[in-house]
């Protein structure tokens, strides 16, 4: 078998590794195997697992779930689901699966490493662990494209193709020794090749900035040839990673590009986000027509554009109903209007909203009851990621002495009481500024927390700032 990278796991008993698959066989014998079946068996084996489930997506939609068992396995047997790409979760991790009609496939993961230690086995084995490679070659591969930046157009090109032409070059040799289907096939060619032109996407920004200067650099002409073969409408590619990741820089850039030379955008800089985003929107819905490709792209710059412009009350306005006029029937509407709606109601001069949050002592408190009164700036933590915590800890005891006039206030998620109070302790935080909250997702969305260095200044019970931050707002 030809894989990109070989990965040997020492933990993985020959005693577990038989007996697992003696699982898989009893499991297969029962789905009447063989490619002419219509059935696919997906079975594993989770270590350390995170909760008790494993389920099952097609795109956005459910197709199944399934619980541990006390060995920590799992199966689904399908009946005639289209072969194609699915995912499957395992709060909070996930990852592709490429299923066809005859399947029967294992894997095996340690949670601990999830993507790393992911081993696929069985029938279809030899198209799953290949994609799963080369996801793990493309993540170790971006730090290296860091310095590739900084090449001529002309040397770029050059680096990052023969990279890409080493990556189909390993397909073939798989061809040569496994018999791929046509589905198959084209998306192992596809996850490759569209990794590399979103490179080449990002390329003319990434070098501006890596030079420091101040203009965007002349392309030769033939830079996007590859442009002229894209398909913007191949269901298949909808929920491929790379191909989504591409179609993201892709129109961003054929509207940054087009709105600088049409529009007059000053020093290569988008200094009106607004007509940026709505000239995004326009070219989505020009050049797309497969629906949930296009959902899910304009949800993207929606997002995008909410979440980071921070723009005025009245342009998010003509946002949103540019966003309704293009794309009314979008299956993220309610989200983009919760959104919008969330935004709107954190506006300077509004009241901050009414959440509640528990103290030291276990009771229920109002933001506002925190707030009123003072100067007050809200930030926020997670017990799961210590060095965050860490972080922000030594921040906000060096703002408490620099800014006095600030009550500064930590909100904590995902952590249980015992271990909140004992991290509490152990960096010497005011236990009586504090406070935790068991609702994190209604506490994200009201006050719209992202990144999670964000943090809300508030002056009484009024909102100065919702979108400042811990580290460059001070």
């Amino acid at each position: 078998m030809v894989f990109l990278i070989l990965r040997m796991h020492s933990s993985y008993s020959l005693m577990n590794k038989n007996l697992l698959y003696l699982f898989l066989f009893v499991l297969a014998g029962c789905s009447k195997g063989g490619k002419e079946s219509p059935k696919i068996l997906f079975a594993g084996e989770i270590v350390n697992p995170t909760n008790d489930y494993v389920v099952l997506y097609k795109g956005e939609t459910i197709i199944d779930s399934a619980r541990l068992d006390k060995n920590n396995r799992f199966s689904f047997e399908l009946d005639s689901i289209t072969t194609g790409l699915y995912h499957f979760n395992h709060t909070p991790e996930y990852q592709n699966v490429y299923l066809e009609k005859g399947d029967s496939l294992m894997i095996r993961l340690n949670t601990i490493d999830f993507d790393e230690s992911l081993v696929f086995s069985g029938t279809g084995e030899e198209v799953n662990n290949f994609l799963l490679d080369l996801f793990l070659a493309n993540e170790e591969e971006e730090h290296q494209l860091y310095s590739m930046y900084s090449l001529e157009p002309k040397e770029f090109h050059i680096k990052i193709d023969g990279l890409r032409k080493q990556k189909i070059a390993n397909l073939k040799s798989l061809q040569a020794e496994v018999k791929l289907s046509k589905n198959a096939k084209d998306l192992i060619e596809a996850s490759i090749n569209y990794t590399y032109y979103t490179y080449k996407e990002k390329y003319p920004f990434k070098h501006k900035k890596h030079s420091k200067k101040k203009t965007i650099k002349t392309l030769p002409d033939d830079f996007y040839a590859y442009r002229k073969d894209i398909n913007f409408n191949n269901e298949n590619f909808t929920y491929l990673r790379p191909y989504y990741n591409f179609m993201i820089n892709h129109f961003g850039n054929l509207a940054y590009m087009s709105c600088s030379y049409k529009c007059a955008i000053k020093n290569d800089v988008v200094k009106n986000r607004l007509h940026y985003n709505r000239h995004k929107l326009k070219l989505i819905d020009s050049l797309v027509k497969e629906t949930e490709l296009k959902d899910n792209l304009f949800r993207n710059v929606a997002v995008d554009y909410l979440l980071k412009g921070h723009d005025k009350d009245e342009n998010n306005s003509i946002f949103i109903k540019e966003f309704h006029n293009l794309s009314g029937s979008n299956r993220h509407i309610q989200e983009i209007d919760n959104l919008y709606q969330g935004i709107k109601n954190i506006q300077p001069n509004k009241e901050i909203p009414n959440v509640f949050v528990l103290n030291n002592d276990g009771n229920s408190v109002a933001l506002r009851e925190i707030s009123k009164g003072k100067k007050t700036v809200f930030y926020f933590w997670s017990g799961t990621d210590k060095r965050h915590f860490r972080n922000i800890s030594k921040r906000i005891a060096k703002l408490t002495i620099e800014k006095p006039e600030y009550s500064f206030v930590g909100i904590n998620f995902n952590t249980d009481e015992a271990s909140w109070k004992l991290m509490i302790k152990s960096v010497g935080l005011d236990q009586n500024n504090q406070y935790r909250t068991e609702d994190f997702e209604k506490l994200r969305k009201t006050l719209i927390i992202y990144p999670l260095n964000t943090c809300i200044i508030t002056e009484d019970v009024l909102i100065v700032d919702a979108f400042s931050s811990v580290y460059s707002s001070f």
